[in-house]
């Protein structure tokens, strides 16, 4: 697998970036310098990417929205909801059970960053050309940093949409991006179809995914791509070093428990070749590329995601457990706590050697 030179410096911000794609590069900057136990660590040898399938105010970039749940940025959608310690969105509260605060824009801002380096510095793999004036939409854009990105290196874009239900984007972003607060699942009413939509890292927040891949659907104008980008949530290792009493695995069983009682599945990735399949897509391509949890490849790129998701997990246990274990399965705060714990520890355990698996499908809307 090839590499750039230095992760810090894969990760430089260019002059037109955010001041959140600045703190990412010091993020890699702390991943490029770990110290790694070589002796002890396995070499990924499998090359990723191996193929399957045929082949805010009045200045902010907040508009208002064109689906029936579309809504502009008032005092309703900003009154957010506390609990367990944390921030969550307020509209349509409930549907998203991770919060919006700022420690949790920061994780996901890395999580952006951890999804570029694994598909070697691309923000999409869709066989298209942003810059020749298409109209771009991300579902679930989150802190909007996909589109901020997207805008930054296609000026050519005649526009990128980021829609959420927490109105959490900066104000600041290229002129062609622009984003609006929304519930993706309830229907679309856009004034024109789009050329190409993404959506990446929405597991354990849709209810009916074949209805919003059907939408996508309708919402693409004919020969439009679609892209999805999800992890497999079912962790493992090579060389067995990943056991089942292991808490990280504990933590991801609970959440799959947790997510299936409220119907909104937090593995869906498995399904949605066969979702867009069903839903008419044409063109189906399924890539599958490796996420280690941890610093133990020897592969200085897979070594610095390794280490940016040992981050994610200890630095970010709390968002995935507070609310799922604590009001979905009745989990005491004590429990919690030393489940928590002990998923930090296996984040950082150098001989465990943890692996995910991060899909991108990518699939064509028919001409005719």
């Amino acid at each position: 697998m090839s590499s750039p030179p230095s992760a810090a410096a894969a990760a430089s911000p260019s002059s037109s970036s955010s001041p959140r794609r600045a703190e990412l590069a010091e993020l890699a900057e702390r991943a490029a310098h770990v110290e790694v136990d070589t002796e002890a660590a396995a070499a990924w040898d499998g090359e990723a990417g191996a193929g399957a399938g045929d082949g805010g105010d009045g200045d902010s970039a907040y508009e208002d929205g064109t689906s029936a749940a579309s809504t502009s940025l008032k005092s309703s959608v900003m009154r957010y909801e506390w609990k367990h310690g944390r921030r969550y969105h307020a509209y349509q509260a409930g549907k998203y059970q991770f919060p919006n605060d700022e420690k949790e824009q920061e994780r996901l801002d890395m999580v952006h960053h951890v999804y570029y380096r694994c598909l070697n510095d691309r923000l999409f793999l869709a066989p298209i050309d942003p810059d020749k004036g298409l109209r771009v939409l991300d579902v679930g854009t989150g802190t909007g940093l996909w589109a901020i990105h997207l805008g930054d290196e296609y000026p050519g874009a005649a526009e990128i949409v980021g829609n959420d239900l927490s109105p959490i984007q900066p104000s600041w972003c290229p002129p062609n991006v622009r984003f609006l607060v929304d519930d993706v699942e309830l229907d679309w009413a856009e004034p024109r179809p789009y050329d190409y939509i993404h959506c990446r890292y929405m597991a354990g927040s849709i209810k009916d995914w074949p209805r919003l891949i059907r939408q996508m659907y309708n919402n693409l104008v004919p020969g439009g791509w679609l892209e999805l980008q999800e992890s497999v949530n079912t962790p493992y290792s090579q060389d067995g070093s990943l056991t089942e009493d292991n808490p990280m695995v504990r933590m991801m069983d609970g959440l799959m428990e947790a997510c299936d009682r409220i119907g909104r599945t937090v593995n869906p990735a498995p399904s949605m070749e066969r979702w867009v399949r069903d839903a008419g897509f044409i063109n189906v391509r399924v890539q599958v590329f490796p996420l280690p949890v941890g610093a133990w490849p020897r592969d200085p790129r897979l070594k610095e995601i390794g280490t940016l998701l040992t981050i994610n997990f200890a630095e970010g246990v709390e968002a995935f457990t507070a609310a799922l274990f604590a009001d979905v399965l009745g989990w005491s705060k004590e429990e919690i706590s030393v489940l928590n714990a002990g998923v930090r520890a296996a984040a950082k355990n150098p001989d465990t050697h943890i692996l995910f698996d991060f899909l991108v499908i990518t699939a064509q809307k028919p001409e005719k």
